[in-house]
């Protein structure tokens, strides 16, 4: 502690050489002393995540060439993932198409102001990138403008608010893709330290048929809110578990009948009636005027889907939205204001990743404030016992003091 610091371009130009396996070790290092004091319970963590700006300017972001239906970047997970250089960036021919039709019609028609400006663009992660950083991903934020940024996700531990985990991703990406190599780096910090993970908080930005079965699988509480376009209940049908079947208000049976895949590839289940209870129904005017037959389609997760949705509509859901929001939030509204992450003052995914690690080695500071209370109440315990007793001995009697001037009271009267 009482070395001098060293010089910023010192920092500044060995970090690069670094790989990003040595800021995993340094923010093992430091983790482990919180975990020895008592800072970190393991079982319950807040996950959450947040923008933050790239080193780069939207307004240097040039169009990709035309070229194959490959993506113009490697599809890699890890936060070592590299761009190629800024020539080899590529779209597909018909997304540059839809560009520049859709740019037509906003020129012709649209009534934002603005819309009519020489230099007014669509952009785009398809069909544009930055040259300057081009893993930097073009985001936008309710209520917030549109700019480069990256994505910096945290576990934070619910006992005391201890980073527990942390990650660059591209901004671009939904984050229900990325808890699982998030889970994997979690529980790899917790099992180091003979910690286990019982219940794990997020947003509905993480929900997740897939999510909910993997944290299912590895007998993990999900408190995350169940996606808006998600359905318990189907009016007017009554679902029985034990035969997999639907019935409608009419009483006919809908079975499940076949597995299908939806257009993002994720797994539904098909149930529908026979045709001949249909064409016989009553109500087929207003249930299925156009088809021969009734038919449902539900996800393939629908059991996971419906047991998070009963937890989120419990009293404990709600009590939990709110922890997580009093755990994770607070600490990244420090990291970004008072920590300088506001900001990326380095290129590239890998970088990135470097910089939130130490910012996150930065954090757990509380490991220096941390004062045990153990020690603290045994101080106080101890000396209370003499201290009574002391104050027994000392105390008199009361009763000898109010009998003791009424017998004295004759003598003095004499």
């Amino acid at each position: 502690m009482d070395e001098e610091l060293p010089w910023h371009s010192t920092v500044r130009r060995t970090r690069p050489l670094f790989p990003a396996a040595v800021f995993e070790r340094l923010f093992d290092h430091v983790f482990a002393p919180c975990v020895a004091r008592g800072l970190v319970a393991g079982d319950t963590q807040a996950v959450d995540s947040a923008p933050v700006k790239a080193n780069a300017s939207l307004e240097a972001v040039r169009e990709k060439q035309q070229g194959g239906t490959r993506g113009p970047f490697v599809a890699t997970d890890g936060p070592d993932a590299t761009a190629p250089a800024a020539s080899l960036v590529r779209a597909p021919a018909h997304q540059l198409r839809n560009l520049a039709a859709r740019q037509a019609r906003l020129v012709a028609h649209s009534s934002v102001p603005g819309s009519r400006h020489p230099q007014a663009r669509l952009f785009s992660n398809k069909t544009h990138y930055s040259p300057t950083d081009p893993d930097a991903r073009i985001s936008l934020k309710p209520g917030k403008a549109r700019a480069l940024n990256y994505l910096c996700r945290l576990a934070v531990d619910t006992a005391k608010g201890v980073i527990r985990h942390v990650q660059a991703d591209f901004a671009d990406s939904r984050d229900s893709l990325h808890l699982p190599r998030l889970l994997t780096g979690l529980q790899r910090r917790l099992r180091a330290n003979g910690l286990p993970l019982r219940e794990l908080l997020a947003d509905a930005g993480y929900a997740n048929g897939a999510n909910y079965a993997l944290l299912e699988a590895q007998r993990i509480t999900a408190w995350i809110p169940v996606f808006g376009q998600y359905k318990a209940v189907i009016a007017g049908f009554t679902y029985d578990a034990l035969t997999d079947a639907y019935t409608c208000a009419a009483g006919k049976v809908l079975p499940f009948r076949k597995y299908d895949t939806a257009a993002d590839g994720h797994w539904l289940k098909l149930y529908w009636a026979d045709c001949q209870d249909c064409q016989q129904c009553p109500f087929k005017p207003t249930c299925v005027p156009g088809a021969k037959r009734k038919q449902l389609t539900r996800t393939l997760y629908d059991a996971p889907y419906r047991r998070a949705w009963q937890r989120q509509q419990s009293r404990q859901g709600q009590r939990m939205r709110r922890v997580r929001q009093s755990t994770v939030e607070p600490v990244f509204g420090n990291l970004i204001h008072h920590y300088g992450l506001r900001r990326m003052n380095v290129r590239g995914l890998a970088g990135a990743h470097k910089t939130m690690l130490l910012t996150a080695v930065a954090y757990i500071k509380k490991l220096l404030k941390h004062r045990p209370t153990r020690q603290l109440s045994l101080a106080v315990a101890l000396p209370r016992p003499l201290l009574a007793a002391n104050r027994r001995a000392s105390r008199p009697n009361r009763r000898s003091e109010a009998l003791a001037p009424a017998r004295a009271w004759p003598l003095n009267r004499k």
